[in-house]
C-alpha cells in the first residue's frame, strides 16, 4: 500500500505540489518523493522503475560499508561486512520497496563515513598509511569532510525524520569528546533544516495527532513503546520479514537464530583491541534505539523498519575478527543463514508482499467495491477504472444493492465493524477469496419472504 502511495503521489502531483499539497497529510519529509518525481519523468511508473532506486541505494550503501570497514580493519573484513549487509534478509526485502528507507540508509551511512573522518581521537587498527588515507587521528578539522558530513545530515533529515536518532548520537559524541566546533556546525545545520521544514513538520504533527485520535487502532500500526516492539528489532534484523505458523515454532527458531547472530556480534565487539572504537560503534548501535523507545512513549514510532540505518553498523561489528580470514566458521554460518533466509523469502510466494495485482485482476468491473478509501491506492495502480466506495459509508450505500464486494484491508485499524453493519442490513457472506494477505468478500442480500 505504501508503495502505491509513492506511485500515486509522483504521478498526480507536480514538483511544487508535493511539499505543499501532499506532504502535510503524510508522515515523511518530501525529498524522496521529489527525487522519485524526477526519476519517473525519465523511467516511468512501472514496478521495476519505482523499485530500482532502492536497489541502487542498497548497493551504494554496501560499497560505503566496504570502504569504512576496509579502512578500519582491512580488506577481508570489509568483504565480510558488505556481504552481511547486502544479503541480510531484511535488507533484501526493503531494497525492493519503493519507499524512502533505503535512501535514508544510504544518506546516513555516508554521514557515518564522513563522521569517522572528522573524529580526531581514535587510532585505527590499520597501518599508518591506511590511517593517513582515512584522515583520522588528527586534530585539525578537515573542511571537505565537515561539508560532506553536514550535507548528508541535512539531506537525511529531509528524507526521513527518524534519522535524528542517529544524528543525535553523532552530536553526543562530539559533546563528550569536547569537539565543540564539530558540534556547533552540526547543530547549526540542524537548526537551518528545522527552519526550512518547520511549517510542514508542524502541520504533519497536527494531522498525526488527529489520526491518532480519530483512527481507532492507528497507534498499534505506528509502534507503541513496548518490550515486544523493542525485541522485534534484533529479531527482524536477523530473520527478515519471514513469518509462519505455528507461532511457537516461529518464535523458537527466530529466537535461537537471533541469539546466535547477536552473540557473535557481542563476541566480536569484545575482541576489538581499540576500545574507543569499539564503544563508539556500540553507542551508534544502542543509543538510537534508546532514543526511539523513549520518544515512542509520546508519539508511537517503534517499528523495526524505522531503524534500518543500524544494519550497516551491525554488519561492521559482525565482520570483525582478530585474525581476518575468509574461512571463519561463525561468519560462514551467519552469512549462510542470511542467504538461506533471503532465498526462502524470494522463492516462497506466501512470504511475499500482498498480492494486489492478483486481486485487481479478478475484481468485477461492473460492481462497486467497498474498502477504506485511503487504502485503495494499490488497486487504482493496477486497475485505474475500478469503482471504489468508502467502507465508512457502507450502511448508506448498500441499502438498495443485492450484491456487494468488500475488501476489509485496514478496516480493523479504523475500527469499522462492517460485518455487523451488513448483517443488520440483511446481508450474508457468500464467498471469500484470499490473495496473499488480502481478502475480498462477496456479500449477498437475503431474500425477503412474504
Amino acid at each position: 500500500m505504501d508503495e502505491a502511495i509513492t506511485a500515486r503521489v509522483i504521478k498526480e502531483y507536480d514538483f511544487w505540489q508535493i511539499p505543499i499539497k501532499f506532504s502535510p497529510y503524510d508522515f515523511h519529509p518530501p525529498l524522496y518523493y521529489l527525487f522519485m518525481k524526477l526519476w519517473s519523468n525519465f523511467l516511468g511508473y512501472s514496478e521495476l522503475a519505482l523499485r530500482l532506486p532502492s536497489i541502487i541505494f542498497s548497493l551504494l550503501t554496501g560499497y560505503l560499508i566496504y570502504k569504512i570497514t576496509k579502512e578500519l580493519f582491512g580488506k577481508i573484513t570489509g568483504l565480510w561486512a558488505t556481504s552481511f549487509f547486502l544479503f541480510n534478509p531484511l535488507l533484501v526485502y526493503y531494497s525492493q520497496e519503493a519507499r524512502m528507507y533505503m535512501l535514508a540508509v544510504f544518506l546516513l551511512t555516508t554521514s557515518l563515513y564522513f563522521f569517522l573522518k572528522l573524529i580526531s581521537n581514535i587510532t585505527y587498527e590499520k597501518s599508518v598509511r591506511s590511517a593517513s588515507h582515512f584522515k583520522a587521528g588528527r586534530s585539525k578539522l578537515n573542511i571537505k569532510n565537515q561539508i560532506f558530513f553536514n550535507l548528508f545530515i541535512f539531506l537525511s533529515l529531509l528524507t526521513f525524520y527518524g534519522s535524528i536518532f542517529l544524528i543525535m548520537t553523532f552530536l553526543l559524541y562530539f559533546l563528550y569528546k569536547k569537539q565543540y566546533k564539530n558540534l556547533l556546525i552540526c547543530l547549526f545545520v540542524i537548526f537551518v533544516n528545522l527552519l526550512v521544514i518547520y511549517p510542514l513538520l508542524y502541520q504533519q504533527f497536527i494531522n498525526a495527532k488527529d489520526s491518532l485520535r480519530f483512527v481507532a487502532n492507528w497507534s498499534l500500526i505506528l509502534g507503541n513503546a513496548s518490550v515486544k516492539n523493542l525485541l522485534l528489532i534484533p529479531l527482524k534484523f536477523s530473520i527478515g520479514r519471514i513469518s509462519f505458523y505455528p507461532k511457537w515454532l516461529y518464535w523458537l527458531i527466530a529466537g535461537v537464530w537471533t541469539f546466535f547472530v547477536f552473540s557473535q556480534l557481542v563476541k566480536n565487539f569484545l575482541a576489538i583491541k581499540n576500545r574507543q572504537l569499539a564503544f563508539l560503534f556500540l553507542q551508534l548501535l544502542i543509543f538510537p534505539l534508546i532514543l526511539g523507545f523513549f520518544i515512542s512513549f509520546f508519539t508511537p514510532l517503534l517499528q523495526y523498519f524505522r531503524f534500518l540505518y543500524l544494519l550497516p553498523i551491525i554488519s561492521i561489528l559482525l565482520s570483525y575478527s582478530l585474525k581476518p580470514s575468509l574461512f571463519n566458521l561463525g561468519k560462514i554460518l551467519i552469512l549462510s543463514g542470511f542467504l538461506i533466509l533471503s532465498l526462502v523469502y524470494l522463492f516462497v510466494p506466501p512470504f511475499h508482499r500482498e498480492d494486489w495485482k492478483g486481486l485487481a485482476k479478478i475484481l468485477p468491473k461492473d460492481k462497486t467495491v467497498f474498502m477504506i478509501d485511503s487504502s485503495s491506492d494499490p488497486l487504482k495502480y493496477y486497475q485505474p477504472a475500478i469503482k471504489i466506495e468508502s467502507l465508512t459509508k457502507i450502511s448508506d450505500q448498500s441499502i438498495n444493492l443485492s450484491e456487494i464486494f468488500v475488501i476489509p484491508y485496514t478496516a480493523e485499524i479504523y475500527g469499522i465493524n462492517y460485518r455487523q453493519i451488513l448483517q443488520d442490513n440483511k446481508f450474508y457472506l457468500d464467498q471469500t477469496t484470499n490473495f496473499r494477505g488480502l481478502t475480498i468478500e462477496k456479500w449477498k442480500k437475503k431474500r425477503t419472504r412474504f
